[in-house]
């Protein structure tokens, strides 16, 4: 079991990291658009909450002897359903979907896929996994305390997001 958690770990930092790269490109692509970005002051409460969110993760995983839960498989349930739809998100916005709050002048909001029944799905995605991979590797310090942090950063986040999206010529 823990062999599993350990290549699961893995795939999650290769994942963020990915992710990470995917943004860069599509911020070079719609910044040579003529978008325009926003929000750059609080982009560095992202990179140290989810920075963070894998060292305490990594912490409590690799330094408490673990259990077998029944827990576990509701868990790896939820994890994948949120990784359905965290791929969801992404391919709805294509090359719009970002990590920084970006918009190209004269474009309408995409309101398809999740973006259809939410203004903010990918937040709730995240908050989600932030309580369901600790418990994964029953990181229940992690567990409590990022999903708290996430919705503290979202309270800069989400009006910022809505500011950028009124002011757009």
């Amino acid at each position: 079991m823990e062999g599993f958690l350990w290549i699961l770990f893995s795939f999650l930092v290769i994942q963020r990291l990915a992710e990470l790269a995917l943004a860069r490109s599509n911020r070079k692509w719609m910044l040579n658009r003529g978008a325009v970005e926003t929000g750059e002051n609080h982009y560095i409460l992202f990179i140290v909450l989810h920075s963070l969110f894998f060292v305490s993760l990594f912490s409590e995983f690799a330094f408490t002897s673990y259990h077998y839960s029944r827990v576990f498989y509701l868990s790896l349930s939820m994890f994948i359903l949120l990784q359905i739809l965290r791929i969801w998100c992404i391919s709805s916005l294509g090359r719009r979907w970002n990590t920084r709050i970006l918009t190209l002048p004269d474009e309408k909001p995409i309101k398809k896929g999740p973006y259809r029944y939410l203004p903010h799905p990918n937040y709730v995605i995240v908050f989600l996994e932030l309580l369901f991979i600790p418990l994964l590797f029953q990181a229940y310090i992690t567990g409590i305390v990022f999903p708290f942090l996430h919705l503290l950063v979202l309270m800069v986040r989400i009006p910022a997001e809505e500011k950028a999206l009124e002011e757009r010529v």
